[in-house]
């Protein structure tokens, strides 16, 4: 009984607000001391995570929530609105409670105005990524009404010396190219992408290199990939594949970015899960859960 009380007593103490109402300071306060204790530590400084989630990330304060107890950020939800495989989208770029503040149901309020604010600005669907067992996280969204659709997978390479030298067919080149002619190009391929790694991501990502591959003048594969090794995208046309040319790609960004190191992420992607591990590819033990939640019937 007494729980309970204080429960209700915490609760009328919360109020929330819009991220573009209050000092953004509150939302890293918030982030900082929801993910104190999770699986997966953040070290970002109040620039970093700015920088981050206010920028490629695909955020905005306008769509963002933060909860506030006493003066003190106790909660926050970040919301990123983006046309995502032809469908107007809100995604959560993250949710972070207080430790002492969990269980008392600010989640469900934040996720209340995430989903008010989608349902203002005409979005069909809500998205989300959680990692693969975080199981209360997990129950809590399907109880929400999501539903799991794609598994990401993580990949590695780790302490690179040398990259195999690999020879392609006649008439084949591969050339840097800038990223409006990498986005031209590949705008019309059929592919699905995790929300970190597509065109608008890279957009206002930093340290990206673009590669194009071409045999007999026709485009047969395309590479983004940074100056940490990260590769957002890796594509081959089906018409030129088991030709070496992912793997010249590769080869061609190790040799010219003096990388290190090579990490990947792939939704449920068969054909180049089977490629990274005939490469010596290793997959991390971190995965995530890409969960959906349609509007359209709301």
């Amino acid at each position: 009984m007494e729980t309970n009380v204080k429960n209700n007593i915490e609760l009328e103490k919360i109020n929330y607000f819009r991220c573009s109402e209050v000092d953004i300071e509150l939302a890293y306060q918030a982030f900082t001391i929801g993910f104190s204790d999770y699986m997966v530590k953040f070290d970002l400084s109040k620039e970093q995570f700015i920088n981050l989630f206010f920028g490629p990330e695909g955020n905005k304060p306008e769509h963002s929530f933060v909860a506030i107890h006493e003066n003190v950020a106790v909660g926050v939800i970040l919301g990123g609105i983006k046309i995502y495989e032809n469908i107007k989208t809100m995604r959560c770029g993250t949710l972070a409670i207080s430790p002492d503040f969990r269980g008392l149901g600010v989640s469900q309020k934040l996720f209340e105005l995430h989903k008010e604010e989608a349902k203002k600005q005409n979005c069909k669907q809500l998205f989300l990524e959680v990692i693969v067992g975080n199981d209360r996280a997990i129950n809590f969204y399907k109880k929400l009404g999501y539903e799991k659709i794609y598994d990401l997978s993580y990949y590695s390479k780790k302490e690179l010396t040398s990259f195999p030298n690999t020879q392609l067919v006649s008439n084949s080149e591969i050339n840097k190219v800038d990223f409006n002619t990498f986005k031209e190009t590949i705008k019309d391929w059929n592919y699905h992408i995790n929300w970190q790694n597509d065109v608008e991501y890279l957009e206002k990502s930093s340290n990206f290199t673009y590669y194009l591959a071409k045999v007999n003048h026709k485009t047969a594969g395309a590479l983004a990939i940074n100056s940490n090794g990260r590769i957002s995208f890796l594509m081959i046309n089906k018409a030129f594949r088991n030709q070496k040319i992912a793997t010249k790609l590769l080869e061609t960004s190790f040799n010219e970015l003096k990388l290190k190191a090579f990490s990947v992420t792939t939704p449920n992607n068969s054909s180049l899960e089977g490629y990274l591990y005939h490469l010596g590819f290793t997959k991390d033990k971190i995965a995530q859960y890409e969960m959906y939640h349609s509007l359209m019937s709301e």
